[in-house]
């Protein structure tokens, strides 16, 4: 014959959290996260304010980039135009009125290609 026993109480620790505890544990976790967001906004903030005040649009950054890959191709050729097109994949009409455009030039004092002042 077996005898009905009540289960065991469980002990504090395993008792599941009641809705308040659980509510300040949610709210803790959502201050925190609030807390990281605005400390990485400020992060980001700062960074652009340390580059300055400068704002460049996509088309800016193409062609600063366009000029130094051409800056770069001419000083690799010695300075050789034809040459510097074929690396560069266009034509030489089109590589010479790029650097009248960006205003690049061979300084033979440095020897290397830059921007005319």
């Amino acid at each position: 014959m077996s005898t009905w026993m009540p289960e065991a109480k469980p002990e504090l620790d395993d008792a599941p959290p009641r809705p308040s505890e659980l509510a300040l544990h949610n709210l803790n976790s959502v201050r925190e996260a609030a807390l990281t967001l605005l400390r990485e906004v400020e992060s980001l903030r700062k960074v652009h304010q340390d580059k300055g005040t400068e704002n460049l649009g996509l088309h800016e950054e193409v062609q600063r980039y366009e000029a130094e890959l051409i800056r770069k191709a001419l000083h690799r050729t010695g300075g050789n135009q034809r040459r510097a097109a074929k690396l560069l994949g266009v034509k030489v009409t089109t590589l010479n009125c790029k650097i009248k455009r960006f205003g690049i030039s061979f300084s033979d004092d440095e020897g290397e290609w830059g921007v005319l002042a």
